[in-house]
């Protein structure tokens, strides 16, 4: 199983707030986006639904930017990445071409159940988890690079 590019940046930019200084200002999305190397649309496209799962704050004007929410602290990282990845399944039985095995084949519920123990591995983490040294520095260097 792969989590898609929109997954994969949620929670690197989680854990890049995880880290950011309690001082009231966040990281604005330009920085984030440029911090992690991708475009302000895809990131502004992920705070965004962040934002709606309740786990980002966002504030605008001289003082805004991003923050992580006491939620999103605590959020085990399988709840976040099922949110963010949907309920799709990690293959296509039926489409414009349905598969001829798709009413007798065990691989389906096989694949699904794989799925959910993918998730429940990642379910005892959280972000904070994620962001303990060495990560943690690595994470505080971005910061201290100048926009490109």
């Amino acid at each position: 199983m792969q989590l898609t590019r929109f997954t994969d940046l949620g929670l690197r930019i989680l854990m890049r707030l995880a880290v950011s200084e309690a001082d009231g200002s966040g990281p604005t999305t330009q920085s984030v986006a440029d911090q992690m190397a991708v475009k302000y649309t895809h990131a502004a496209k992920v705070v965004s639904r962040l934002q709606s799962l309740g786990v980002v704050e966002t504030r605008r004007g001289r003082h805004g930017g991003l923050s992580l929410t006491e939620h999103g602290r605590a959020m085990p990282i399988g709840r976040l990445v099922r949110e963010l990845e949907g309920t799709s399944e990690v293959i296509e039985c039926e489409g414009t071409n349905p598969c001829p095995l798709r009413h007798a084949c065990r691989l389906r519920a096989v694949l699904r159940d794989a799925q959910e123990a993918f998730f429940r591995e990642l379910d005892p983490f959280t972000v904070t988890d994620l962001t303990r040294p060495p990560t943690a520095g690595v994470l505080l260097s971005l910061a201290d690079r100048p926009a490109s």
